[in-house]
């Protein structure tokens, strides 16, 4: 079964009224790891959290868009809403163009 893949983009905007960066990727990876949500090695790309991976582009600061992946509906939801709500991400579904802002 195919995994469910999601874009996170910051809800807010850039002075220029484009969509603003996420963060830096320390300050990221400082965010997530208080959210039990960590790569499975120092310098990883690969965020794995309850239900979840992130993957942040590589060699990019800061960071403008990650990819999530749901590896587990029954837990994946909660955790993504919360990070969401805490961290002002905006999830574009690619397959159908849904934006949610909880």
């Amino acid at each position: 079964m195919a995994r469910r893949q999601l874009v996170i983009l910051s809800r807010n905007s850039d002075k220029d009224g484009g969509l603003a960066p996420l963060g830096s990727r320390a300050a990221i990876e400082e965010e997530l790891a208080t959210r039990n949500t960590a790569p499975d090695r120092a310098g990883g790309a690969i965020f794995y959290g309850p239900g979840i991976e992130l993957e942040l582009p590589p060699d990019q600061d800061p960071v403008t868009q990650m990819l999530l992946s749901v590896s587990d509906e029954d837990i994946a939801w909660g955790v993504i809403l919360k990070l969401a709500r805490a961290l002002q991400w905006k999830i574009l579904d690619p397959e159908n163009g849904r934006e949610l802002s909880p």
